[in-house]
C-alpha cells in the first residue's frame, strides 16, 4: 500500500510511504543494488546504519547462480542473503535484452545463452514471475523489452507492443503472500510510445510502476524527457520508479520530477575505483594531494568511515589495494545517497524542497571520471 503524504508547491516533488510485508519504506528513496544478493562491499549491519531502507536482488542473475532451488531451500532470498528489510526484484528483462548477440526474440520470451558458460536458456514472463514468486521479494518487477536507446521507431513500437503483452502475462501469473508488481514503461525518446505504453500498463492496475529504458546511454536530456514524458501518465495514488537512475544531483531532478524510487551501482561502483561521492562533488581519492591529507573524506559527514579514517589512510589502503579502502569508500559513498535523499524528504515536509534543491545544484561539481562511471554504468 502507497500513502502519499504531502506535495510540493512549486514542482512534481511527493513524499510519500510504502508498506511491504517487509517493511514501511519512505519515499523519496534511493535503493541499493544488490544484484547477485550483496551490495558489494557491504554487509546488513552496514546497510542499516547508513539508513538503506530497501536493497535490489537481480531473477536473471540469481537464477543462474546459485540457482532458485538453492534458494527456495534457504526460505526465500531475505533468509538466504540475511536481510530483514524490503527486497525488490528487477525480472532480468534488462540483463537478456542486453544480450542482443546471443539471444532469440519469441512470442513469449526470449531463448538466449547464458553468459557464463553458453547454456541454452529461456526467459518469459511465466518464468520471470516464477522466479521472483520463489525469491518472495516485496516487489517483483515484470519482464519486459527494453531496447537500447539507437533503435529506430519500428523497434521502439514492437518493443512497446511486447512490454504490453508480456505485463498482461506477468499479471496473470501467482506470486507470493503479500508480493508487490510495478510494471515498467517503455517507449524511448519517442513521448507518444511512452503514453501508450503507460495507459495500457496503467489500465491492468499494477501496485506501482516504473519508467524504464532511461540510462541506456541517452543524452542526460533525453533521459529527462522520457520522465517527463511518462510521469502526466502514471496514477498519483501510486509509487513511480526511474530504474538504473542517477548521481545526487540528478535525483533531486528526477525528485522535482514526480519520481519516488530510484537505484544505482554508482556509489560502489565508483568506489572500488577510488572515488567519492560528496554534497559538493566527488573526490579522487588517489590523488596525489591526498597522501598527507588528515581530514575526512568530506567534512560534517557521521558515517562510520568519517568518523574513524582520513583520506590518507583511505587513499595508502587503496594504493596497497588492502579491500578495507574500497569498502569504507562504499559505505560512504551509500551514506551520501541515503542521506540526500533523507533531506529530500525533510524539505518537502517542510516545504523548502525548492530551495534545497537550488543550493544543491549550485554547489554539486562531478568530476570526469564519475560522468565516465556513469555512462558506463548505464542501464538498470
Amino acid at each position: 500500500m502507497f500513502e502519499l503524504l504531502k506535495t510540493d508547491a512549486h514542482s512534481k516533488a511527493r513524499l510519500g510511504r510504502l508498506t511491504t510485508p517487509h517493511g514501511v519504506i519512505e519515499t523519496p528513496v534511493f535503493m541499493s543494488v544488490g544484484t547477485q544478493a550483496s551490495v558489494k562491499a557491504l554487509d546488513p549491519r552496514e546497510l542499516r546504519e547508513v539508513g538503506a531502507e530497501i536493497i535490489l536482488g537481480n531473477a536473471y542473475h540469481l537464477s543462474i547462480r546459485p540457482g532458485i532451488e538453492i534458494i527456495r531451500a534457504a526460505g526465500g532470498l531475505h533468509r538466504f542473503m540475511s536481510w530483514d528489510g524490503p527486497i525488490l526484484t528487477d525480472s532480468g528483462g534488462f540483463q537478456v535484452f542486453s544480450l542482443s548477440r546471443i539471444r532469440k526474440i519469441k512470442p513469449h520470451g526470449v531463448e538466449f545463452r547464458s553468459h557464463l558458460d553458453g547454456t541454452l536458456l529461456f526467459l518469459g514472463p511465466k518464468e520471470a514471475m516464477e522466479i521472483q514468486r520463489v525469491l518472495a521479494s516485496d516487489i517483483a518487477m515484470v519482464f519486459d523489452d527494453c531496447p537500447p536507446h539507437t533503435s529506430t521507431s519500428r523497434e521502439l513500437q514492437a518493443a512497446v507492443e511486447r512490454t504490453i503483452r508480456w505485463a498482461r502475462e506477468c499479471r496473470e501469473q501467482p506470486r507470493s503472500a503479500r508480493q508487490l508488481v510495478f510494471g515498467i514503461v517503455q517507449g524511448g525518446a519517442a513521448p507518444a510510445l511512452r503514453e501508450e505504453c503507460a495507459r495500457a500498463l496503467v489500465e491492468m492496475e499494477f501496485d506501482g510502476y516504473a519508467i524504464g529504458g532511461v540510462s541506456v546511454g541517452e543524452p542526460e536530456p533525453e533521459m529527462m524527457k522520457a520522465i517527463e514524458a511518462t510521469e502526466p501518465f502514471l496514477p498519483a495514488h501510486l509509487p513511480r520508479y526511474a530504474m538504473g537512475l542517477g548521481t545526487p544531483a540528478q535525483l533531486l531532478e528526477l525528485i522535482a520530477r514526480g519520481v519516488d524510487m530510484f537505484d544505482c551501482v554508482l556509489p560502489t561502483r565508483v568506489a572500488r575505483n577510488g572515488t567519492a561521492f560528496t554534497r559538493r562533488g566527488t573526490i579522487n581519492i588517489k590523488a596525489a594531494p591526498n597522501k598527507a591529507d588528515f581530514r575526512p573524506v568530506e567534512e560534517g559527514c557521521d558515517c562510520f568511515a568519517c568518523r574513524h579514517f582520513t583520506r590518507a589512510y583511505l587513499r595508502h589502503l587503496l594504493n596497497v589495494e588492502e579491500i578495507l579502502g574500497l569498502r569504507m569508500l562504499s559505505v560512504h559513498n551509500t551514506h551520501v545517497f541515503m542521506k540526500v535523499m533523507a533531506d529530500a524528504r525533510n524539505a518537502i515536509a517542510a516545504g523548502t524542497f525548492g530551495e534545497y534543491r537550488r543550493e544543491f545544484a549550485a554547489n554539486y561539481r562531478p568530476t570526469q571520471r564519475v560522468l565516465l562511471a556513469r555512462a558506463a554504468a548505464a542501464g538498470r
